[in-house]
Parts: structure tokens; sequence; C-alpha cells
């Protein structure tokens, strides 16, 4: 059954591409930000974590004199902090927008073709096992009601959940804090050891920082920061031998 609504797709193929359209402007741009301020905080921590430890490494390597390594990832921790900040909430009102001219899309589908998206819904619902006269029923009811029914449609038609969204600004505070966090635990390091305070307050970071991650994703904690530090690991120290491996040679 094919109507103007639905061109030459029925019901099900027409839900199909609203779904796939839906999942498009839920995805992140280029995947590289978690949603919600907590994941947010907790990438941008552990990514300042790992950058002022090789700008350490580097400049460690280099015999620069510790005050100016000091003033170096100080530096550092200004770009990244403006950096993240920035690029958090750029990406954030990125998603909003998207969401938004979905939202728009829908609401006049709404207000121009009521049947047809009448039909989506018995569609939909039938699909979930609801039988007559339930079914029209609950039909009457979304119906019976815009708000509501704008919200159903955005969900279950475009596979859009509009509680997962945090404010652009609330999520750009998010990896503000994170790489505050970083920021405050490099004097912390710096204090327990010149030479290895920074390698200690990163692994943690990296360590706290993919537990969280791994909780809000409800995946395998253990695994997750396993694999974290061990990701760490092999950066930090193929950063650090092939330093010395260059100096060795150039200098």
């Amino acid at each position: 059954m094919c109507n103007k609504h639905f061109t030459e797709d029925n019901v099900v193929e027409h839900m199909q591409k609203a779904r796939n359209k839906g999942k498009q402007a839920f995805s992140e741009f280029h995947a590289v930000e978690a949603p919600g301020h907590i994941s947010a905080g907790s990438d941008s921590a552990a990514d300042s974590a790992i950058s002022s430890l090789l700008v350490f490494i580097i400049a460690h390597a280099l015999a620069i004199p510790m005050n100016k390594i000091f003033i170096l990832l100080t530096v550092l921790m200004t770009g990244i902090f403006l950096w993240k900040v920035g690029r958090s909430m750029h990406l954030a009102w990125s998603r909003l927008e998207r969401i938004n001219s979905l939202v728009m899309e829908e609401k006049y589908e709404i207000e121009n073709n009521r049947e047809e998206e009448r039909e989506e819904l018995t569609e939909m619902y039938a699909a979930k096992g609801f039988r007559e006269p339930l079914l029209t029923k609950i039909i009457d009811v979304l119906m019976a009601d815009d708000n509501k029914l704008l919200a159903v449609m955005l969900e279950e038609e475009l596979g859009v959940p509009m509680d997962a969204y945090v404010h652009p600004i609330k999520q750009a505070l998010g990896a503000g804090v994170g790489v505050i966090i970083t920021a405050l635990s490099i004097p912390l390091g710096l204090a327990i050891s010149e030479t290895f305070g920074l390698f200690i307050t990163t692994f943690a970071i990296t360590g706290i920082a993919a537990f969280f991650m791994a909780k809000i994703e409800k995946i395998s904690t253990l695994e997750y920061t396993i694999k974290s530090l061990a990701i760490t690991f092999l950066a930090t120290f193929t950063t650090y031998f092939f330093t010395k491996f260059l100096i060795h040679e150039i200098l």
C-alpha cells in the first residue's frame, strides 16, 4: 500500500528509512565525542593526561630544566582546555541542530499528514504485539496530543532517544573539568617524583576514566580498564624509548 507521504515505499520501508535518518542525526561527528558531560569529562581527563605525559617524556629526554618543563606543561594544559571545551560545545551544538531539524520535519508531517502518521503508529504498535480493540485506543490517545505524538514518532519511528542529550554548555563544562583535574594532578605528580610522578598520575587518571567510561557504556569495566592502561603503556614507553633512540642517533 502506497500513498503520497510514503511515495513508492510501503509503511515498513518508510519507517526503516526514517530510522536510518534518525541514526545519522544521533551519531557523533567522527564518533569522537562520548555522549554526556560525565563521559566528556572522563575522555578529556584521559586525553590531557596522556598528552602531558608524552610532552614531559620528550622534554625530559632533551634535558630541559624542570622549571621550564612545568611552564611548558602549563601552556599545554591551557591550550588543551580551550580546545576540549570549544570542540565539545561545537559538537554538541551540531548534534542539537541535527535533532532540531528532525523535530521540525516530524512536526510538519504530524500537522500535514495525520492519516499517514496514524498508519505508521498502527504499524509500529501492531509490530509490538498490540491487537484490537486496544490498538485503536492507544492510537487514538496518541493522536489526540500532538506533543506526545511528536515525542513518540521521534523515538519510535526515527529512533532518537530524546533523553540522551545534555545541554552543549553542560557537556563543555564536563570536558573542561576533566582537563582541570589533569592540570591539578601535574604538580602533585611532580611532587611525588620528578622522574616518575607523572607516570603515576597519568596511569591513575587513565584507569579511573576508563572505569567510568565502561560503567556508562555498560561494558566490562575490568577488560576496558586493562585495555586502556595497556594502550597508555604502549604509547608512553614507545615514545620514551623512541625519543632516547633519536637523541642518541642525532645528537
